[in-house]
């Protein structure tokens, strides 16, 4: 990465004329260094990416995702107090997809926050649905709280409240009025873009800002997913310096060949789609090592690989964080 080899040339400079008598001022300049190249100290997981070895074997897979070095993970739901209308919908999306589980995997939640912790890992963060952020906020802040999560992060609006530009502004309220009951309990309220509303209307309004501008800092923190903002036609970097500190979060992945949605990337259609372009990390043309440099200079406090129910995550996860683990 740019800034590490900017690091390096300065610091090796420095070296050369370092003398005792000059230890105090070296090091305020080494700190100064520092500070104006942050370095990607963490590498976390969305566990979508591995849900059916998860499934099959929970302890082997976070053997495995602790050997690779993965040191943060974020849960994805429906849990056991997620909103009856979550759970629901879940059972046909498994039935599609071949698994069954999600959540904590039939654990007991102090049972999964031991295992967790006992491979060296941490959860600062989940995925749930607008109905249990709506209804049932008190488990799962409890959860959230006894899991050390600072988030819990709404992955996707449902289709039908996101048809019109006004159901954007009504989304933006219902953000903020989640984000304030989120903070009363202790946690953070996180919104994940999907590839929708990206792409300007035809009156040129691009709906996701009215999200971003319409909602409090303070009540509502974003997570980015690269490569459904690079789908919908925006350029990650230039988002992260439009809304500095606003994102805390990015789900990384790469695109090759690099493409955009047939359309405005509104269903799920046009999502699948492009499910082919998505590869590892510094093998596609997202261009991820300025993406991760622009994030770290803008606020991002969480890096997540998500390659979304990857065929060989024994293979693509680990070329993912050995990549990572490079810059």
């Amino acid at each position: 990465m740019t800034l590490r080899r900017d690091f390096i040339k300065q610091a090796t400079t420095a070296a050369a004329a370092l003398s005792m008598p000059a230890l105090v001022q070296a090091t305020q300049f080494n700190r100064s260094i520092m500070a104006n190249n942050p370095s990607l100290e963490s590498i976390g997981i969305q566990l979508f990416s591995l849900p059916k070895m998860l499934s099959s074997d929970f302890l082997g897979a976070m053997e495995m995702l602790q050997v690779m070095g993965y040191t943060e993970l974020e849960l994805f739901g429906p849990y056991t107090f997620s909103a009856k209308s979550a759970k629901d919908g879940w059972k046909g999306v498994a039935a599609m997809l071949g698994f069954d589980g999600s959540g904590f995997f039939g654990y007991d939640i102090k049972d999964l926050k031991s295992i967790i912790s006992d491979h060296g890992m941490n959860t600062p963060a989940c995925h749930t649905d607008l109905d249990t952020l709506l209804m049932e906020m008190g488990p799962l802040a409890d959860a959230a709280n006894y899991l050390g999560q600072t988030y819990v992060t709404l992955p996707a609006i449902p289709d039908a409240k996101r048809v019109t530009v006004n159901d954007y502004y009504k989304m933006a309220d219902t953000f903020n009025e989640i984000g304030a009951n989120a903070k009363k309990a202790g946690i953070k309220f996180g919104y994940h873009n999907h590839g929708y509303g990206i792409k300007p209307t035809a009156d040129g309004i691009v709906p996701l800002e009215i999200l971003i501008e319409n909602t409090d800092p303070e009540l509502v923190f974003l997570e980015m997913d690269i490569f459904w903002t690079a789908a919908g036609g925006a350029d990650p970097v230039a988002m992260l310096e439009k809304y500095p500190d606003r994102y805390h979060m990015l789900h990384i992945k790469d695109m090759k060949p690099k493409a955009t949605f047939s359309g405005d990337g509104s269903n799920a259609a046009q999502w699948f789609a492009l499910f082919p372009n998505m590869t590892t990390v510094g093998s596609g043309e997202l261009g991820v090592e300025k993406i991760i440099e622009t994030g770290l200079k803008t606020g991002v406090k969480h890096f997540f690989v998500e390659q979304d129910l990857v065929a060989n995550p024994e293979v693509a996860l680990k070329d993912n964080i050995d990549y990572l683990k490079s810059l």
